[in-house]
């Protein structure tokens, strides 16, 4: 039994080795996962604080809205139901961006013009 822990003790040619995996497995996580999720944080905070008033959105629960107010602690979305108060945390711009794309304020508009007008026929 002893001559197991004896064969798996490092010798002393095999330590700086293990020292440089070490450091490149620490570089490999840092790009492979640390890196891209810091930039994920980064860009989810420049479009929340980016939103303004108009805007279409969808939440991370899944609800859809425009934004009627926007405040220091949080918005005010518009939904079919009425007005509610969320965090600027829990617009996800992965949703938004898949539901409504990249369009503007003017085709935004466009777009409620045409749900009215369908929802008046009904």
């Amino acid at each position: 039994m002893l001559t197991v822990f004896l064969q798996a003790a490092p010798s002393g040619g095999s330590s700086p080795m293990m020292l440089i995996m070490m450091g490149v497995m620490f570089v490999g996580f840092y790009f492979l996962m640390i890196r891209p999720q810091m930039k994920k944080q980064k860009e989810e905070k420049k479009f929340q604080d980016d939103l303004k008033v108009g805007s279409r959105v969808v939440l991370t629960s899944g609800l859809h809205g425009r934004i009627a107010q926007v405040m220091e602690d949080g918005l005010i979305i518009e939904t079919l139901s009425g007005k509610l108060k969320f965090e600027k945390a829990a617009v996800s711009r992965e949703f938004t961006t898949n539901r409504f794309g990249g369009k503007d304020a003017k085709a935004d508009k466009s777009a409620d013009k045409k749900e009215i007008d369908l929802e008046k026929k009904k």
